[in-house]
Order: structure tokens, then sequence, then C-alpha cells
């Protein structure tokens, strides 16, 4: 994108004219809300990621909660392979989703 000198560059007097002000206060605005756009876009991305870690925290703390259920009363372990299979496909999956590429 030029900046304001580059395309008033051999006729800067343009520049004092009322009508041209107005257009750069407005592109300047412009300019602004596109930042702010990038940024809350980022920050929903933040906030998915955010909610599938936690989600896979969730997941893992019931492994791990299972797995000494099962200790305890002597029963057969899970099956963790099935179990980590699971997790990564719900993690590809929402990354799909919410369009996150890994």
């Amino acid at each position: 994108m030029k900046s304001i000198r580059e395309l008033f560059k051999k006729k800067d007097y343009l520049l004092e004219e009322p009508e041209v002000e107005k257009l750069l206060d407005y592109c300047e605005q412009l300019q602004d809300e596109i930042v702010e756009f990038k940024f809350d876009k980022d920050k929903n991305k933040e906030i998915v990621l955010l909610d599938m870690i936690r989600e896979v925290i969730k997941g893992c703390n019931a492994i791990e909660k299972e797995q000494v259920e099962h200790e305890r009363f002597g029963y057969e372990s899970p099956n963790y392979q099935e179990t980590i299979s699971n997790l990564k496909r719900y993690i590809l999956e929402r990354c799909r989703d919410e369009r996150i590429w890994l």
C-alpha cells in the first residue's frame, strides 16, 4: 500500500484541498478499521485454540482418572492407542473447521 506522500509526490499542493483532506481522513479511518479487524480475527483464533486446549486437558484428566480406577480395582487397562487417535482426530477436525492450519 502506498503512503500519502507517495500518492501526492509530484502534486503536493493537492494535499491542502478540503476534499483531499476529507479523503485522507477517511482513508486513515479505514486503515484503523482494517487493523482492528485483523486483530479481532487473530483474537478469535486464539479463543478457539484456548477452547481446544481446554478440551484436550479435560480429556487427558479423564484418561488419568480412568487409569487410576483401573489400577485401583485391578481392571484391564484402557486402549490408549484408540484414545490418542481420537484426540488427534478431534484436534485436526477442530482446526479444519476453524481454518487453523498446522
